[in-house]
């Protein structure tokens, strides 16, 4: 048997060698240079045909899917809402790399766990778990500090645009000028919402997209405060640079409570981590000792319990420091 475990593990590590290789395999050096230079000549060009060629590209660039991401498609739940999370990261990673780390992840993890005498249905389990959450989580860590980065920046570029504004250049001018100074995200997405303009778009669908992408409470006020100035008329430079103030104020608002809930944050990690860390540690002191949870069915069922009622403690303590503002 454990000749058998060591070839299960082998096997699990070579596969996942050739799907890590797969997924993050980039292209050859000089196919990647021609697109850079390919990428600025677009980026300044003030042409609009050239706009317009870009933005062409990069939609049937959408649609070419590979075998494996048609079979992702296909397999994962709900696709599209998975495909607009990986776009939010800011990553060109696709469903199909999505699924093979998954793949890759739940095989390392179960059979690590099988070669260190875990049960094989349990450690496939365990395995199917990780392999689940980890992505996910990676992915939601990653779309959270892209928007923590624009929102940084956010103000910054109301700002810019309302010096732009009062300069006499008209908001499509400012959105440029913003899209060429701002670094990060910011500049990504308002050279997106430039080039939608370019090819016909009209400026209320280009942002209401790039607010629906982003998911972001800060953009969607730029959307908004933009759609009520068209309709109502006004001074668009003193609006948005009010909406600037309001936006620092906020962020202030939310470092604040940040501080004041981390060592509630804290006492929760520590509380909820603690048990599991017991665990790992005695099973890697004692394996047989923690292999009894794994066969006799009573401390089968009362594990599961005391899971259960952990979860819905370390649940109540999650809400209990989360604040929305």
């Amino acid at each position: 048997m454990p000749s058998l475990t060591l070839i299960l593990f082998a096997a699990g590590v070579s596969m996942t060698l050739v799907l890590g290789y797969f997924a993050v395999a980039g292209p050859a050096t000089g196919k990647a240079t021609n697109r850079r230079l390919e990428a600025v000549r677009e980026r300044h060009s003030k042409s609009n045909e050239v706009a317009a060629q870009a933005q062409l590209k990069r939609i049937l660039q959408s649609r070419n899917q590979t075998k494996i991401d048609g079979i992702a498609q296909r397999l994962l739940p709900k696709p599209a809402l998975l495909r607009k999370r990986l776009h939010q990261t800011g990553r060109s990673w696709t469903l199909g790399q999505y699924a093979m780390a998954n793949l890759a992840i739940m095989m390392v993890v179960g059979l690590l766990l099988a070669l260190r005498g875990m049960p094989i249905v349990f450690a496939l389990l365990v395995g199917l778990a990780v392999g689940l959450w980890l992505p996910h989580f990676m992915v939601g860590k990653l779309i959270k500090r892209r928007i923590g980065k624009f929102n940084a920046r956010f103000p910054d570029a109301l700002e810019l645009m309302v010096r732009g504004l009062r300069s006499g250049l008209p908001i499509t001018e400012t959105m440029a000028v913003v899209a060429d100074e701002i670094p990060g995200p910011v500049a990504v997405e308002f050279r997106n919402v430039s080039d939608k303009m370019k090819i016909g778009r009209t400026m209320d669908a280009a942002l209401q997209e790039t607010a629906d992408r982003l998911g972001t409470a800060e953009f969607q006020f730029f959307t908004i405060t933009l759609a009520i100035q068209r309709e109502t008329g006004g001074n668009l430079a003193e609006t948005l640079a009010n909406l600037a103030d309001v936006l620092r104020k906020r962020a202030q608002m939310k470092l604040k409570i940040k501080a004041m809930s981390s060592e509630s944050k804290a006492s929760a990690w520590i509380v909820g981590s603690l048990p599991f860390i017991v665990f790992a540690l005695i099973w890697f002191i004692n394996p047989e000792y923690i292999e009894k949870f794994f066969i006799d069915q009573r401390l089968i069922i009362t594990g599961l319990g005391g899971l259960t009622w952990m979860g819905i403690g370390v649940f109540i303590m999650a809400k209990m420091v989360d604040f929305e503002i």
